[in-house]
């Protein structure tokens, strides 16, 4: 069977984790903060004590991190997995980070070491994971791709190859641009309801099945009418990245995204007010009575 690694034990890597055990894969962990695998170990995971350990006893190894500059960190840094890496071993990142410095990573570490690159961010949140019902957008050659299909078959109900390395990136710029400003307007519409003498918790019901619905919107507009913002889902600083993504793949492309700009300057300026590690539904207090 193949040896798993994982590298990201946090909101949307633990869920994962725990289902690939599950399902009977060996799975090799290692995070920044050791006291997160713990529980991960009770189930069976092994845990390394450095990332060249963890590359070392794995034929795939997986990650899910925060951002780019962390993925180049585990990858490149003293001791990363391009110092571990060899030939035949494959690296499959989940992190949504930027799809151009995806493509780089990819040629460098082929370069460096003669390791794979598959980019495989995930849609589905913190639920999604739990359930295994994420979906997949998969960027890297067809081989690659057809190898991971079984792992991530614990993981997700949908791997979709979206093209060459850093193609599933691009995919996930999208999908997020979607997310993130929807989130701000789901918001406006929780305030308008709530200021207008409406019952903002009977949106979600009412508006199910209908043009306006979403899994965002059912996720959110319950959290935000009830100002209710625990446990965190969604991170504000996690969207807010995704909105300078997408900024940066449409400038690439020299294309003007206005939406997507005022989007990032409102989320920019809630989470500079202290609130970039709190959930996404928090920015219902950016509408506040004026």
């Amino acid at each position: 069977m193949t040896r798993l690694g994982f590298i990201g034990i946090g909101l949307m890597g633990r869920p994962m984790v725990t289902r690939l055990l599950a399902a009977g894969f060996p799975v090799t962990v290692w995070n920044r903060s050791p006291d997160k695998c713990a529980p991960l170990a009770s189930l069976g995971a092994a845990v390394a004590g450095s990332i060249g350990e963890l590359v070392a006893a794995s034929d795939v190894v997986m990650s899910c991190v925060s951002d780019t500059a962390v993925v180049e960190q585990i990858v490149f840094g003293s001791g990363g997995v391009a110092a571990s890496g060899s030939p035949g071993k494959l690296l499959v990142d989940f992190s949504s980070i930027a799809p151009a410095a995806t493509r780089d990573f990819a040629a460098r570490l082929a370069q460096q070491c003669g390791m794979g690159w598959v980019d495989a961010p995930v849609s589905g949140g913190v639920g999604g994971a739990e359930a295994g019902t994420l979906v997949v957008m998969a960027g890297g050659d067809e081989a690659s791709i057809e190898r991971i299909r079984p792992l991530l078959a614990p993981l997700a109900q949908r791997v979709t190859r979206m093209g060459q390395v850093g193609a599933g990136q691009v995919s996930k710029v999208c999908n997020q641009l979607i997310v993130a400003a929807n989130s701000l307007l789901i918001a406006e519409a929780v305030a308008i309801a709530s200021r207008s003498g409406v019952d903002a918790s009977l949106l979600a019901p009412a508006l199910a099945g209908g043009f306006a619905d979403s899994k965002p919107f059912q996720i959110l507009s319950p959290r935000m009418a009830a100002h209710c913002h625990e446990p965190v889902q969604w991170k504000v600083a996690t969207l807010l990245k995704d909105l300078d993504n997408a900024r940066a793949v449409a400038a690439e492309a020299g294309l003007n995204v206005p939406l997507a700009e005022l989007a990032a300057e409102w989320m920019r300026g809630f989470a500079d007010l202290g609130n970039a590690q709190r959930d996404l539904s928090c920015v219902i207090e950016l509408y506040q009575p004026r």
